[in-house]
């Protein structure tokens, strides 16, 4: 349906001011507005004109109606022709039915025209995601499981380690012990403990 410009372009400081009036039609362009484009296309049409981009903002009309239906395919699985005429402000249902009809043949959406009962039903793809998609998630998931699997191995703690320091405070508290009877026993002197002499 077209390439959009880029936001950069309609910011820059010279073009700003005189590209304001393509920025509205290509916000609704882009919403797939058609009351947004039709206001925005009368209040501007003596610049398009003067600008000499008069009919080809007319035909963009039809782009903009493209992505109205685009969004709406993606919205409802089942939606009513006459619903589609409201939502994209469009005159008829014979309009909608129309334009519905040219956006499956151009490939625009997936879906069928179902005349009697008068709505369109949207064929969505199947897993909904293409291989690209699936691809980044599979990488997503895999680092994930990844940074998993070595912050549990980070966390191990070596087999029976804590035996040791089980042992060594366990021998510390034995010498404690010991230190206490004898200081209660009376069997240590000042030169034992470590004390100054002549006290």
């Amino acid at each position: 349906m077209g390439e959009i410009p880029e936001r950069s372009l309609f910011r820059h400081p010279v073009l700003e001011k005189a590209l304001v009036s393509y920025f509205e039609v290509l916000k609704a362009v882009c919403t797939g507005s058609l009351s947004q484009f039709q206001t925005t296309f009368s209040k501007y049409s003596a610049q398009f004109e003067a600008d000499k981009t008069y009919t080809l903002i007319v035909r963009l009309r039809q782009n903009v109606i493209k992505t109205g239906i685009r969004r709406l395919s993606l919205s409802y699985s089942r939606i009513s022709l006459r619903d589609i005429c409201l939502k994209l402000h469009l005159d008829s249902e014979e309009d909608a039915k129309y334009t519905v009809g040219k956006a499956i043949r151009d490939g625009v959406i997936e879906g069928r025209i179902v005349h009697e009962k008068g709505w369109m039903e949207c064929t969505s793809q199947k897993d909904g995601y293409g291989p690209e998609v699936s691809e980044a998630f599979a990488r997503r998931i895999g680092f994930c499981l990844q940074l998993h699997n070595e912050s549990i191995k980070a966390m191990r703690y070596p087999l029976n380690a804590h035996r040791k320091e089980l042992a060594a405070a366990e021998g510390a508290r034995e010498r404690e012990k010991e230190l206490a009877k004898e200081i209660q026993g009376g069997e240590l002197d000042d030169d034992t403990m470590g004390g100054p002499e002549g006290f």
